[in-house]
């Protein structure tokens, strides 16, 4: 298993491949017990979502999430997040995903721990 925890450790977007619902206002708050991370997802454009994920032994995420936005539309889709750990310890993901709502959109977007 990882030695990668991602409990309790809180991200903000950083960069996203284009201008949608992920943007430097939005947040995500990681919890995880054993090989399970669960979260949620607001801010920016997002008012509401969730995420659950499972953790590689090389500390990467597979995830499933989920959230709806200020314009009252449903998003889902998957995720793998791979970390890289800065000098500072702070975790930083970079993300390639798949939204699944309505059309299938596959993107990149990076978050980074909030110090």
């Amino acid at each position: 298993m990882s030695e990668i925890n991602y409990d309790n450790r809180h991200f903000v977007g950083v960069e996203n491949y284009d201008s949608g619902d992920l943007n430097t206002d939005t947040s995500f708050h990681y919890h995880q017990k054993g090989s399970a991370v669960w979260g949620t997802i607001e801010g920016g454009r997002v008012a509401a979502g969730t995420l659950v994920a499972r953790v590689e032994p090389d500390g990467s995420l597979v995830m499933r999430w989920h959230y709806l936005n200020i314009d009252g539309d449903f998003h889902w889709g998957t995720c793998r997040s791979i970390p890289k750990i800065l000098p500072d310890g702070r975790l930083r993901l970079h993300e390639s995903w798949t939204d699944n709502s309505s059309e299938e959109i596959i993107g990149t977007s990076v978050i980074e721990e909030v110090p």
